[in-house]
């Protein structure tokens, strides 16, 4: 009876020693482009950065009923904007989504966005191991031309 305790005990530990934990993320800055009345769209930017290799795989937000993250890129002297499937953020780095290269988009924005307005945004990572992880921040709705809040620009 004891070697089969023990047994089941080392086999659970050995299991828990061996799964991994997932990766520490951190979504550093946060924030939205604030929009003009009638503007059904917008965008949203921050910095994500990570212990372990994931992948940011699904983007929600309350606040529009479409949020995915796309990129803008310039194709053959003409900007393009996309969406993609995954964003990957690479083991003990960082991407960033800013304005003209990878960002989130709002769509379908279902209340006017002012600025000083917090929004949540969740986002679902998928690490190595296949299982997911959903993070949820709150993001400062800025001016149209992206300054903090109450900066006066």
């Amino acid at each position: 009876m004891r070697s089969t305790w023990r047994s089941a005990a080392a086999a659970l530990s050995m299991a828990v020693a061996t799964s991994a934990a997932f990766a520490d993320v951190t979504i550093e800055s946060p924030w939205i482009r604030g929009v003009v009345a009638g503007q059904s769209a917008t965008g949203a930017f921050m910095r994500i950065r990570s212990t372990e290799a994931i992948e940011l795989v699904r983007v929600a937000s309350p606040a529009a009923s479409e949020a995915s993250v796309h990129r803008t890129a310039m194709v053959d002297g003409m900007m393009t904007m996309a969406p993609v499937d995954a964003l990957a953020v690479p083991a003990g780095g960082s991407v960033a989504l800013e304005p003209g290269g990878y960002h989130v988009m709002l769509v379908g924005l279902r209340t006017p966005l002012r600025p000083g307005a917090k929004v949540p945004l969740t986002f679902t990572f998928r690490g190595a191991d296949r299982r997911e992880r959903s993070v949820t921040v709150q993001a400062e709705v800025r001016d149209l031309t992206g300054a903090p809040s109450g900066t006066g620009h």
